[in-house]
């Protein structure tokens, strides 16, 4: 508790002069913590473009909001990470995220590699968003650990809500696919399995 106090004093704007700075304290848990900030900053940026494209691919009009609804969040994500670099007196600074990067390519790939306008397409459109969203779930996760950690009870609080609505939208997506997406895409490829029969 008292260990507690000290940190947030010395991250306060009152004390701004005593925080620690960006570049000296490299390889510090706090050094760790601003450069998963600085992931996510980027990966949240890089998420928007895919959802704006999956949201214009998508055949259902439930899975097209839902893609809609996510993009307005993570616009909303984004902000909250400008205002959290701020709390910590950090410049609201974007590094390349690898393993966003990644999953988003492979987004793109799984989608391109199934037939348009389909249930099918759907099916994997959804797979591939819980991809992402199972990555920031994972990142946003520790991040609010490693807060509460270092005593920053007040920018933890913030990414918790972020965390909160990830895990929401995971699950709106589970369940638009189990109720009728998966069946609708199983049933396109009954003929040919018969045919190939």
């Amino acid at each position: 508790m008292n260990n507690e106090s000290q940190v947030k004093t010395a991250a306060s704007p009152a004390n701004k002069n005593t925080a620690v700075k960006p570049g000296n304290d490299t390889g510090s848990l706090r050094s760790f913590f601003i450069d998963g900030l600085k992931d996510m900053f980027w990966a949240e940026k890089a998420i928007i473009p895919g959802l704006q494209k999956l949201q214009k691919l998508s055949t259902c009009e439930q899975l097209s909001d839902a893609f809609e609804t996510h993009e307005q969040q993570t616009q909303k994500h984004i902000a909250r990470l400008e205002k959290v670099f701020q709390m910590l007196g950090e410049k609201a600074e974007a590094k390349k995220c690898k393993a966003m990067e990644g999953i988003l390519k492979e987004v793109d790939e799984m989608v391109e590699a199934t037939p348009e306008y389909s249930a099918t397409r759907d099916a994997i459109a959804i797979i591939a968003a819980q991809k992402v969203e199972h990555y920031e779930i994972a990142s946003y996760g520790g991040l609010v650990a490693l807060g509460h950690t270092l005593g920053l009870s007040q920018v933890a609080n913030m990414l918790q809500k972020t965390l909160d609505e990830e895990e929401q939208t995971d699950l709106n997506l589970t369940d638009i696919a189990e109720s009728h997406i998966n069946f609708e895409a199983e049933q396109e490829t009954e003929p040919e399995t018969a045919a190939a029969s």
